[in-house]
C-alpha cells in the first residue's frame, strides 16, 4: 500500500484520539474503517480541498468529523485539542503498561494541554501539537519483538526483564525509534486565569509528554521560534544519564551553544533508565517562563497498581514574569511569588473584587482501584509537601530509581525531584471528592497563595467541590529520611577521592548576589561551550569555568557540599545517579559516618540549611557534566530578561552562579562528539549574535 504524504498526522492522531495501537493504524488502508476502544474511525480525504479527515463513530454518540492538519514540511504532527481544553492523551484505563500495547500503555498523559488550553484566554494556543510516535510515522529503526510490558498484577515484570534487572548494565534492545517535534513559542496565556507573557512548548504549559519504553531510542527535534524574546535555548533531559552521549545533555555553554531563534536542534538519546522525569530549558530563566514538560519511560515497578493517572507537575508561579523579577532577586533576594500551578492550572481569587478566575486540574477514579501518580517539582524556588486528603500513598520510586515501597501520608518534594506514588481509591464512604494539595514550605520560601495550590480527585462521575481537610504537617525543608529511600536493585558505594565544596554568597561590585563553590562563581561562554574546547584539544580552563577534572576511569568520587548559611539547596548532578552517603545539619567532619551499603540513589538531593550533603558517584561516563543547585534564582538558569510589556529583550543580566562542571575522562570525550552538529549550531548562534549584538554581562552562560 502507498501511504499518502499527509498520512503521518492522520495516523499519529488515531492512537491519541481512541487509545488505538499505532502500528495497527499504520497498517490500515487510509480509506478503511478502524475499530479501537469501541469507536470506529473512518479515514478519508476531502475531494475538493484534498485535505485529510477522520470520522469518529463512538457508541451512543453521533458521528464526528475531525479535520486533520496538512504539514507544510516533512515533519509529522498529531492532533492536539488544546484549544478546547481536552487533552489528547493515551488511554489511562488499560491494565497493561507499555507504549506499544494496544491500549496505548495504560499511562495517562498529564493534563498539559488541558491546563494550557483551558487557560489560553488569549486564544493563542495552536490547534496542533508537534509530537509523533515513530511507530505511527514509520521511522522505527527496526521491527521490535512484540512485548506487552506488564499488567496490573505483574508490574514487576517487563518482557524478558524484571524489577531485579541491573539497569546500569543491562538495557532492552527494542530497535524502536520514537520521534518528537517540539516548537518553542513566545505567547500570552493565563494558567491561573491571569494573562501574562509566557514561553511555551508547542503552545502549552507544561509542554507535551515525551513517552517511550525502556530501551527505545528517542529523537527530539527542537525548533526555537522565540522570535519576540530573541532568546537562545537548549533542552535538558533531566535525570537521564546520557551514557557516552554527553553532547545530547542539552546544557548551553557546556554541551552546546544556545540554539538561536529560527533554528532547530536535534537531540538523540536512548532510554536506558525507566520511570518519571521531565525535560526543561537549560538557558536563562526559560524553564520558569513555561519551557518544560513531562517525560516518562515505561518499565517495571516495585508494586502493582491498576491504572496510571500520569503526571502531577508542581510549580510556583507569578503574575509578573520571573525575568521581570530577576533584578530584585539579584539585589534584594528571592521574590515572593503569587501562587502555584498543578499541571499548568489553578484558580486565582482577587483580593479587591473577590472574583475567582482560572480552573483547577481535576481527575477521576473508580472506588476500589489502585492508581499510580508521577510527581515532579518544577518550581523556581519552592519546596512542596504533596498530599491527597484522607488517602495514604505508597512511594515506589525516587527520581529515576525504583525503591522498596514504603507508606506515607505526605510527600516532601524539592525542586527537580520526582516521586512515583500509588494510592488506593478506598475513601468513597468518606466523601466523593478530595483535595490534592501542593503546600509550599515557608521554611524554604514563602508563596502568597500558599494555601490554595490544589487539584481535585473525584470518585466516579462526581463534579463537586471538595470539603475535605488535609493532614497536619511540619513546615520544613528536608528530604524523606535516608532510611526510607532504599533502592530496589542494591548497590554499594566505595571509598575514593574526596572533594569538598563550601557554598557561600556575597554581593559583587555591581551589587548583585553571587553564589560561590570554593570561592568560585561559575561563568562559561555561550559561544564557546566546554565540548568545543575539548574538541579543539584545549586543556587550560579558567578558574571561573569551575572545572573539576576527573581523568581516571571507574574511580569513585565522594563530594562534600556544605554551607553555614541558613538556606537549603537541592543539588543536581548531570550524567549520573549519585549515592547519598550523609545528609544533615551542622558542619561535616570525618567523624560523621557514611552510609556505604546500598545508600539512596538519585540525581537531586537536599543540602539542608546550615548543613551538608555528602554523595558519591563513579567516573563511568565520559563528558562535561554540570552540578548545580536547582533553585533558579541562585543556579545556572538565569539570563535574558522580559521587559514589563509583552515583549522580551536581549538585555543580559546577572547570574548567581551556584554551579560547577565535572570534566570526566577528558581523553575519551572527543571521539564521542559530532563535530558537524556542534560547530553548525555554534555558527548559527554566532550569526545571530552578530546581527543582534548580544552581550553576556554577569551571566554564567547556563
Amino acid at each position: 500500500m502507498i501511504v499518502p504524504s499527509w498520512s503521518a498526522p492522520l495516523l499519529a492522531a488515531l492512537p491519541l484520539l481512541g487509545g488505538a495501537n499505532a502500528a495497527a493504524a499504520k497498517r490500515a488502508d487510509c480509506n478503511s474503517a478502524l475499530t479501537f476502544s469501541g469507536a470506529t474511525y473512518s479515514l478519508g480525504v476531502d475531494s475538493a480541498a484534498q485535505t485529510p479527515y477522520a470520522v469518529i463513530n463512538a457508541p451512543g454518540s453521533s458521528a464526528t468529523t475531525v479535520p486533520l492538519p496538512v504539514p507544510t514540511s516533512s515533519k509529522a504532527t498529531i492532533v492536539d485539542h488544546a484549544e478546547t481544553g481536552t487533552a489528547a492523551a493515551p488511554s489511562s484505563t488499560a491494565a497493561a503498561n507499555g507504549v506499544n500495547n494496544a491500549a496505548a500503555g495504560g499511562s495517562a498523559a498529564p493534563a498539559t494541554t488541558t491546563g494550557s488550553g483551558a487557560n489560553a484566554g488569549s486564544g493563542s494556543a495552536p490547534a496542533s501539537s508537534g509530537v509523533v510516535n515513530a511507530a505511527a510515522s514509520g521511522s522505527a529503526a527496526a521491527t521490535p519483538s512484540v512485548c506487552a510490558g506488564n499488567t496490573a498484577t505483574t508490574r514487576d515484570q517487563w518482557c524478558d526483564y524484571d524489577i531485579n534487572t541491573d539497569y546500569y548494565n543491562e538495557v532492552p534492545d527494542t530497535g524502536v525509534v520514537r520521534e518528537y517535534w517540539l516548537e518553542l513559542l513566545d505567547m500570552t496565556l493565563a494558567p491561573d486565569g491571569i494573562p501574562r507573557v509566557v514561553q511555551t512548548v508547542n503552545g502549552t504549559i507544561p509542554g507535551p509528554m515525551i513517552e517511550a519504553n525502556w530501551g527505545d531510542t528517542v529523537v527530539v527535534h527542537v525548533t526555537n521560534n522565540l522570535n519576540n524574546s530573541l532568546n537562545g535555548t537548549s533542552i535538558h533531559w533531566h535525570g537521564l544519564r546520557q551514557s557516552f552521549n554527553n553532547q545530547n545533555d542539552g546544557v548551553s555553554s557546556i554541551t552546546q551553544c544556545p540554539t538561536p531563534p529560527g533554528q532547530s536542534y536535534t537531540y538523540t538519546w536512548r532510554a536506558e533508565q525507566y520511570g518519571s522525569t521531565w525535560y526543561h530549558s537549560h538557558f536563562a530563566l526559560q524553564t520558569w517562563e513555561g519551557i518544560y514538560g513531562p517525560l516518562v519511560v515505561h518499565g517495571p515497578a516495585t508494586a502493582n497498581y491498576d491504572e496510571d493517572l500520569g503526571f502531577m507537575m508542581l510549580s510556583d508561579w507569578g503574575h509578573r514574569t520571573v525575568d521581570e523579577q530577576h533584578d530584585y532577586a539579584n539585589t534584594q533576594g528571592a521574590p515572593v511569588l503569587d501562587t502555584g500551578l498543578i499541571n499548568g492550572m489553578n484558580t486565582w481569587t482577587s483580593n479587591t473584587t473577590n472574583q475567582t478566575v482560572g480552573k483547577r486540574f481535576e481527575t477521576n477514579v473508580v472506588a476500589g482501584k489502585t492508581y499510580r501518580l508521577r510527581l515532579v517539582n518544577t518550581a523556581i524556588n519552592t519546596m512542596f509537601k504533596f498530599m491527597i486528603d484522607n488517602h495514604n500513598v505508597t512511594v515506589i520510586a525516587n527520581d529515576l530509581v525504583p525503591i522498596k515501597p514504603f507508606e506515607a501520608d505526605i510527600v516532601p518534594i524539592h525542586i527537580g525531584q520526582r516521586y512515583d506514588i500509588i494510592f488506593t481509591a478506598n475513601q468513597d464512604s468518606t466523601a466523593s471528592d478530595f483535595w490534592m494539595r501542593a503546600i509550599p514550605q515557608v521554611a524554604c520560601s514563602p508563596v502568597k497563595n500558599a494555601k490554595d495550590i490544589k487539584a481535585i480527585l473525584h470518585y466516579g462521575n462526581s463534579t463537586k467541590t471538595p470539603t475535605t481537610t488535609g493532614y497536619n504537617y511540619t513546615d520544613e525543608c528536608t528530604d524523606f529520611p535516608m532510611t526510607d529511600l532504599v533502592p530496589y536493585v542494591p548497590m554499594n558505594a566505595q571509598s575514593g577521592v574526596t572533594l569538598r565544596d563550601a557554598a557561600t554568597i556575597a554581593k559583587n561590585s555591581d551589587g548583585y548576589y553571587k553564589w560561590s563553590l570554593n570561592s568560585t562563581t561559575m561563568v562559561v561562554e555561550w559561544d564557546n561551550p566546554t565540548l568545543m574546547s575539548v574538541y579543539n584539544n584545549e586543556t587550560n580552563f579558567t578558574q571561573s569555568n569551575a572545572v573539576i577534572e576527573l581523568p581516571q576511569a571507574n574511580q569513585w568520587v565522594i563530594l562534600v557540599v556544605d554551607s553555614t548559611l541558613p538556606l537549603p539547596h537541592p543539588m543536581h548532578l548531570h550524567g549520573h545517579d549519585f549515592m547519598v552517603l550523609a545528609q544533615g545539619v551542622g558542619t561535616y567532619n570525618s567523624s560523621i559516618p557514611l552510609e556505604m551499603t546500598n545508600p539512596p540513589r538519585r540525581d537531586v538531593a537536599i543540602m539542608p540549611a546550615s548543613g551538608y550533603l555528602v554523595f558519591a558517584f563513579e567516573t563511568d561516563n565520559p563528558g562535561a557534566w554540570l552540578m548545580h543547585c536547582h533553585i533558579g534564582w541562585v543556579s545556572s538558569n538565569t539570563a535574558q530578561t522580559f521587559s514589563r510589556t509583552t515583549q522580551l529583550t536581549n538585555r543580559q543580566h546577572a547570574i548567581q552562579g551556584f554551579a560547577l562542571q565535572i570534566l570526566e575522562r577528558y581523553d575519551e570525550i572527543r571521539p564521542l562528539i559530532d563535530e558537524d552538529q556542534l560547530e553548525g549550531n555554534c555558527q548559527n548562534w554566532d550569526s545571530f549574535d552578530q546581527v543582534h549584538d548580544l552581550v553576556q554581562t554577569n551571566d554564567s552562560g547556563i
